[in-house]
């Protein structure tokens, strides 16, 4: 699942200046046991597009119209969240729809752009505290509403090249990390990188600091919402690193290494193409690897972790796609059926997992004798039961949050910012201005 932050911050927006006004959709009144059997046909919008992820939703589709005949489903893919939105504001939403982020999360329900489906789940005497795992409960509800639920997974983690890592098992810790990272690195004659034990930017894909603050264990927030960036020792632990390693390549030279890279979502990716010896990804990079370099001989493991926290190495950071009812839905009842189906039922999320290599997202697919599981898979299966693993909570300004920060940590790699202590401060002024500003609106 690609994770899109920079693309939301326009949807954060416009979420946030839509609330007012709008209102939430009345409880259903259903009764799953007795609900109609006459034909309706139901719109899914999803932003799947790969052709091994949509024959995955046809054989899963297939099975839920074996369960249910009466219910048609037509599929829209690669929709994204700001056309979702569009459509419930402009009164024509789909009875379905699903988001590669939870970054929206918190907005969508505010805003009542989903419906609640707390309702749903007590009419069909479903448990979600017992069904999905704590980490997933915490990122698919805001403020006491559920307006979403989770369908399938991701977990990141390590990915690292056998050949290029010369006979070195991966790295633990940061420290270990810097060490090889410099012993791996081959550049030419003109001191020019060919070969890069591992990118330490944080442009570099999925190096974001979402990503990568499970490495020291970082807070994003207080309590009450505010920022505990510059408060938590924790960021400038995992920066100065970073900066660190990003100096002693020198940023010029790395930034045009990395400039020179094919798209991520492609063949073209540097670690598939053997540019880089480790990297930061998601599980489903397992799947994309057999389907691109299936000869590549390469090994998954946890990310590493601050030296002073050995005892946190497995943990990694989980989201994931996330699927509701949109406010206005035709057919709710009908809809609420495939979003149950997709979400609660092991066979589809066991066919869905194997097929396109994202993590199962309840506790009984997890533990399904069908769900395919290799070396490199497990990892992340390990990685998401690691009581450590971490997401970040729903927060009306995640997509804001996460931007304020990348934006500083890309200055001080980049030698912009005299001080990493004003760096940060100023993270905590942006972010919490940010809040009051919405608070008050």
């Amino acid at each position: 699942m690609k994770r899109v932050v920079t693309a939301l911050a326009a949807l954060a927006l416009a979420a946030t200046a839509c609330t007012a006004g709008n209102q939430a959709a009345p409880p259903p009144k259903i009764e799953p046991s007795a609900t109609s059997h006459e034909p309706v046909t139901i719109q899914f919008w999803h932003g799947f597009s790969a052709d091994n992820e949509l024959k995955a939703f046809a054989d899963t589709l297939a099975g839920f119209k074996q369960k249910f005949p009466w219910i048609t489903v037509k599929t829209t893919k690669a929709v994204q969240d700001d056309q979702i939105l569009q459509a419930v504001r402009g009164g024509n939403p789909p009875d379905v729809a699903l988001s590669f982020t939870t970054d929206s999360v918190a907005e969508f329900c505010k805003a009542n752009i989903f419906q609640d489906l707390n309702p749903y789940l007590a009419a069909s005497k479903i448990d979600a505290t017992t069904l999905f795992p704590k980490v997933i409960d915490q990122y698919t509800q805001y403020a006491g509403k559920r307006c979403v639920m989770p369908m399938l997974a991701d977990a990141y983690g390590l990915y690292y090249n056998k050949k290029l890592m010369q006979g070195n098992p991966p790295p633990k810790t940061l420290s270990e990390l810097t060490e090889l990272t410099k012993k791996l690195t081959v550049r030419d004659a003109s001191g020019n990188i060919k070969v890069a034990g591992f990118v330490p930017s944080s442009q570099m894909y999925e190096n974001a600091p979402i990503h990568t603050s499970v490495m020291v264990g970082a807070k994003w927030t207080n309590p009450d919402g505010t920022s505990a960036v510059a408060g938590d020792p924790q960021w400038k632990k995992l920066m100065t690193w970073q900066k660190d390693l990003v100096d002693w390549f020198g940023y010029d030279k790395l930034e045009k290494f990395r400039k020179g890279f094919g798209d991520e979502w492609s063949a073209d990716n540097p670690f598939e193409k053997g540019k880089v010896a480790m990297a930061v990804d998601g599980e489903w990079r397992t799947a994309m690897i057999a389907a691109d370099v299936p000869d590549l001989d390469y090994g998954t493991a946890p990310m590493p972790v601050a030296d002073d926290q050995a005892d946190r190495y497995g943990a990694g950071f989980i989201a994931g796609t996330v699927i509701g009812i949109p406010r206005g839905a035709a057919h709710p009842e009908a809809a609420w059926e495939l979003v149950k189906y997709l979400t609660t039922d092991t066979g589809s999320l066991v066919t869905l997992s194997n097929a396109i290599r994202n993590v199962p997202s309840t506790l009984p697919a997890l533990q399904s004798p069908d769900l395919k599981i290799d070396d490199h898979f497990k990892t992340f299966l390990d990685i998401f039961a690691n009581p450590n693993s971490v997401t970040l909570p729903a927060h009306i300004n995640s997509v804001f949050n996460q931007q304020t920060l990348q934006e500083a940590q890309i200055k001080w790699e980049s030698g912009r910012a005299p001080s990493l202590d004003g760096v940060l401060a100023d993270v905590d002024k942006k972010i919490n201005d940010k809040l009051k500003l919405t608070a008050g609106g």
